[in-house]
């Protein structure tokens, strides 16, 4: 396909002119700093099961008390809102215990993990299997390169729905505020989400276009994730029921809590590669990006802002990315990218959202065309 040719065309255009020198292996990095982190980091952390447990109990409560918001005088309906919020943080958290209890840092396999991993991922409407193969297989073995499914669409690829539609959802030089904020920020994961889960479900073929970068499962894996997309279906739809339809109980009860928790896990999906450069070889120092957020939404989330330590080591308690980071900037001072979340989000803004090579990006039309702000692997020397 032509696709498939132009990318090919850019990896090697790319390489030769960029070369591999100044890129390290994600091995190393973990082979280095592994002895010097204590071993019960290693440990699954079973006590965020608990914690897990709770945010599902606080979701329950909202949807409990949303079944009565008919009989709630009309000027008293605003103090629910505090309560959404809070079920919103609780759907990131949720998505957050979940991504690390697949990693295993939460608990070792059992018979639960299946059960556990499903009603976690349930409100983002992703099957558990779908996300292993994603996220743990492919993404962190592919990490922005031209293999990853979570990296910006290039350029070169042709201009399909999905492409179309991911211009206007991600933050970037031209987006529109009011399209962006009102839409795009609660649907761009569902977008994201379901461009992967029907390229599996009715392709499962390296050859689709519409994904950034598609990739194929078993014929097992495929009928599992079907199964569970179905179930993850039925979960919610029995939330609709139990709600009643009712279009006052939805909008408070279910549809804002889910836009607020799928707007705070974008927020961080966007700044995790998206500015930064693509590299052919998995160095996370400097395909990803950490940020810095208060303390307290680092407590709340278990350190997700911590994206590059995660990629170093993707099974490890996340209490202990911060001694991670520490360990990066003392081995490998000023070559990991790390930023304010402000800082980042203006980096997002203020530049384009198509790769038009390995380090420069550019608009839908091509017309403007700048440097990867991140691309610091060229002047930062190797240990």
């Amino acid at each position: 396909m032509k696709s498939e040719k132009s990318l090919n065309t850019l990896d090697k255009t790319a390489t030769q002119t960029l070369g591999e020198e100044t890129l390290i292996p994600h091995s190393v990095y973990a082979k280095k700093l592994r002895p010097l982190l204590p071993s019960e980091a290693f440990t699954p952390d079973g006590s965020k099961l608990v914690i897990l447990f709770i945010n599902m109990g606080i979701l329950l409560l909202g949807w409990g008390i949303a079944a009565r918001l008919d009989h709630w005088p009309v000027y008293l309906l605003w103090l629910y809102l505090p309560l959404a919020l809070i079920m919103g943080n609780s759907v990131i958290a949720l998505s957050f215990i979940s991504h690390d209890f697949m990693h295993g840092s939460v608990q070792k396999k059992s018979r639960l993990t299946d059960l556990i991993s499903f009603l976690g991922f349930a409100m983002l409407f992703m099957p558990p299997t779908q996300w292993k193969s994603l996220h743990n297989i492919v993404h962190h073995s592919k990490t922005n390169s031209l293999g990853d499914p979570d990296r910006n669409y290039l350029y070169q690829q042709p201009n399909t729905w999905g492409k179309w539609i991911q211009n206007f959802f991600v933050p970037s030089l031209d987006f529109n505020p009011f399209w962006f904020f009102i839409v795009g920020m609660a649907g761009s994961w569902l977008f994201h989400n379901f461009s992967n889960l029907s390229s599996i479900l009715l392709f499962n073929n390296k050859s689709v276009d519409y994904v950034p970068a598609a990739f194929t499962v078993s014929v097992r894996d495929r009928w599992t994730i079907a199964l569970e997309f179905i179930g993850i279906l039925c979960l919610h739809f029995s939330i609709l029921f139990y709600l009643g339809f009712h279009p006052l109980k939805l909008a408070l009860g279910y549809f804002l809590p889910l836009a607020i928790g799928h707007s705070g896990i974008m927020f961080y999906i966007y700044t995790n590669h998206l500015v930064c450069r693509m590299t052919s070889v998995n160095d996370p120092l400097i395909n990803s990006l950490s940020i810095r957020v208060p303390k307290i939404v680092d407590r709340l989330h278990f350190n997700f802002s911590y994206h590059t330590e995660h990629h170093i080591f993707p099974s490890l308690n996340s209490d202990y990315y911060p001694l991670v980071q520490e360990l990066i900037q003392t081995h490998y001072p000023g070559r990991m990218n790390l930023l304010d979340a402000g800082e980042a989000w203006q980096l997002l803004i203020e530049t384009p959202r198509h790769y038009k090579d390995e380090v420069t990006l550019t608009d839908y039309l091509g017309k403007t065309s700048v440097n990867c702000p991140l691309d610091n692997s060229a002047v930062t020397p190797l240990p």
